[in-house]
């Protein structure tokens, strides 16, 4: 069985860039955008968790896919973040994205109302009839509180654009169930886990630490795919530990993204890391990239 990948296997949750004022950076987006295509990503999830979705309003969102689909043109897939916690609101989003060029929508589970899976299911079907781009459902109940059942899922499935999965659940048994069962792509939310998944028919991953290490994530998959299995799994641990620094240190991907990339201030609540930090993720960082050309040149 041929692993559906409706957005390529590759793609970057990417950060959006803000000026020293703290306003949109669409130039700057625009050239992240580039430089993460030349180093191997599909595609480009933007306003999601790690594009500061909750502090942006829906006009900046809506430029930001304006500006990085000029900015890359058909060379890579552009998926709108545009869930919100109200219905009406994300289906408003949804048309905007659409309109403004995005390939496709990423839409998280309502968030603090905690909705009934049935309530849940309706949510995803409304903003899928919305408009005709396919859609990525994002499953992160450790931020919205609310799962999307193995159950839900497999209904889900029978929607002609519900095609795929942000996968953030940490439950491999119940992700596994769904590809076995459906023909929806699953993307690892977690990049701990982006080669169990994949091993167990995944299609990728969507990843924050893709805005600063694309080439070497996208290279366990290149391996895994051409067989070299014990390669996969050595270039998977070469990862570790920049992805716990970046993802587990306590401090939000967005902002430790931002800090390795000098991309500009975070928005508040959120707050900019430390020196100390800061060299720590620099370290981990070089110590990566000595490490993956080390491990290519023997």
């Amino acid at each position: 069985m041929t692993t559906p990948r409706p957005f390529g296997r590759a793609l970057c949750a990417m950060i959006t860039p803000f000026s020293p004022a703290g306003e949109l950076d669409s130039e700057a987006a625009g050239r992240l955008a580039v430089r993460l295509v030349a180093e191997g990503c599909d595609g480009l999830v933007l306003s999601g968790t790690t594009g500061e979705s909750p502090t942006t309003d829906d006009a900046e969102k809506t430029a930001l896919v304006r500006a990085v689909r000029e900015a890359v043109g058909e060379s890579a897939y552009v998926v709108a973040g545009v869930g919100t916690s109200s219905t009406r609101h994300t289906v408003e989003l949804a048309r905007a994205a659409e309109e403004a060029g995005a390939d496709g929508l990423l839409v998280v589970t309502p968030y603090y109302s905690r909705p009934p899976q049935d309530a849940v299911e309706a949510h995803f079907r409304t903003v899928a009839d919305a408009t005709g781009l396919p859609v990525m459902l994002y499953d992160i109940p450790c931020r919205t509180g609310t799962r999307i059942e193995v159950e839900t899922l497999l209904r889900l499935a029978d929607h002609p654009r519900i095609v795929a999965v942000k996968d953030c659940s940490y439950d491999l048994l119940g992700s596994a169930k769904v590809i076995a069962r459906t023909s929806l792509a699953y993307y690892s939310g977690s990049e701990e886990l982006n080669l169990p998944l994949y091993a167990v028919g995944g299609a990728g991953f969507v990843s924050t630490v893709a805005n600063v290490a694309a080439r070497q994530l996208r290279a366990v998959l290149d391996a895994y795919d051409k067989g070299a299995t014990a390669e996969a799994a050595r270039l998977h641990q070469l990862t570790l530990p920049l992805t716990e620094l970046m993802m587990a240190s306590g401090l939000p991907g967005t902002v430790t993204a931002k800090a390795l990339l000098a991309a500009g201030p975070v928005r508040e609540p959120l707050q900019p890391v430390g020196r100390e930090a800061v060299d720590g993720l620099r370290n981990a960082y070089e110590e990566l990239l000595k490490a993956y050309e080390e491990l290519l040149s023997a």
